[in-house]
């Protein structure tokens, strides 16, 4: 059955998340070979992928990359990708890869 399947990127610049970005495919298979399939991708995905608004405080302050983190390791940071999931049609928790993007260099692979 096709799924879509999502790269997603964390752009970190000095230690904030300032945006996100993402590019979708439509794949079958098991979710090892989808993976896989993302991170082979994860590289050259980049420039192409779709950008999105990273969040912000009520003083207009960037999440830091350690408050993702915190909520990583919780397992809530679907939160912060509705808009993602919204605009690639995809249920909650659709089968991801997130590689971050460190002050320009992508950590695919």
């Amino acid at each position: 059955m096709n799924e879509t399947i999502l790269n997603i990127y964390l752009v970190i610049e000095r230690g904030s998340v300032t945006a996100f970005r993402a590019k979708s495919y439509q794949m079958e298979g098991d979710d090892s070979s989808k993976i896989s399939f993302l991170k082979e991708k994860a590289q050259n995905d980049f420039d192409s992928a779709f950008v999105f608004d990273s969040p912000k405080n009520k003083k207009g302050e960037f999440m830091t990359y350690k408050s993702f983190s915190k909520l990583e390791k919780q397992g809530m940071q679907y939160q912060l990708f509705e808009e993602i999931f919204e605009k690639f049609k995809v249920l909650q928790q659709p089968l991801i890869c997130v590689t971050p993007v460190v002050d320009g260099k992508v950590f695919g692979k």
